[in-house]
């Protein structure tokens, strides 16, 4: 019986041009990339100044779009969320663009260097379904279910946890979001006379922003807030 020897099977194999091997890396590299960023995690570009001081216009954050898979959304995160029929109403009219520019817009989105769609928000959650969320105590202070809020971590400096007074009772399946810079923030607040209400359905969450990674004199780990952690403000979970 002939044998085909390890040395002869090998020279056989069809070999991938030298000149190819460099490009066909790079497509895989954007393909995993890619599923990443579809299924686990995507860098978000910051375009406004709503959530300062905590985040800062041009910053790249993470966002963790499996979390929610294995827990409900919290007070005190801060989401990336889908804002159509809450923070925008009536039909959402795509660009025309061309292919090369669908191509771009995707790899720019991989990497955070795309700016957000414009359906596309990042907020932080006060209220979450069956929670009763006022502005204000007569310490000026927003309570939820009762408790008040201290602020003061994460709001933008001199800024009052609200201008305007609300009392609202959050349905159930949606969320209360606020801007960290109240006074530049068109957050729930400016949506209350809407048909959504101002409440953000959860099943339009992309994700939670978990980290600033860019640029590095701005990175951390975003937390939620001591305030929420309360032992009065977690036993009043709905």
């Amino acid at each position: 019986m002939d044998h085909t020897s390890n040395d002869e099977s090998s020279s056989r194999r069809p070999r991938i041009p030298a000149w190819l091997e460099f490009p066909l890396l790079i497509v895989g590299a954007f393909f995993v990339a890619f599923l990443v960023k579809t299924f686990l995690v995507q860098a978000f570009y910051i375009p406004s100044g709503s959530m300062e001081d905590t985040l800062q216009v041009g910053d790249r954050v993470l966002v963790n779009k499996v979390v929610y898979r294995t827990r409900a959304v919290e007070r005190g995160d801060i989401i990336v969320f889908d804002g159509t029929g809450s923070f925008i109403s009536g039909p959402v009219v795509e660009p025309d663009v061309s292919p090369i520019e669908r191509v771009t817009r995707l790899l720019g989105d991989i990497v955070g260097l795309a700016p957000p769609r414009d359906t596309d928000f990042i907020k932080r959650v006060i209220g979450v379904g069956g929670d009763r969320v006022v502005c204000c105590d007569s310490e000026g202070r927003i309570t939820v279910n009762g408790v008040p809020l201290d602020e003061r971590d994460y709001l933008y400096r001199n800024n009052p946890p609200s201008k305007q007074s609300f009392d609202v009772l959050v349905p159930e399946g949606t969320l209360w979001v606020m801007g960290d810079h109240r006074s530049a923030s068109a957050d729930s607040r400016a949506h209350m006379g809407e048909p959504g209400g101002g409440f953000v359905p959860v099943d339009h969450v992309i994700g939670r922003a978990f980290a600033v990674v860019w640029p590095f004199s701005q990175a951390q780990i975003l937390e939620i807030p001591a305030t929420f952690e309360q032992p009065a403000l977690v036993d009043s979970n709905p």
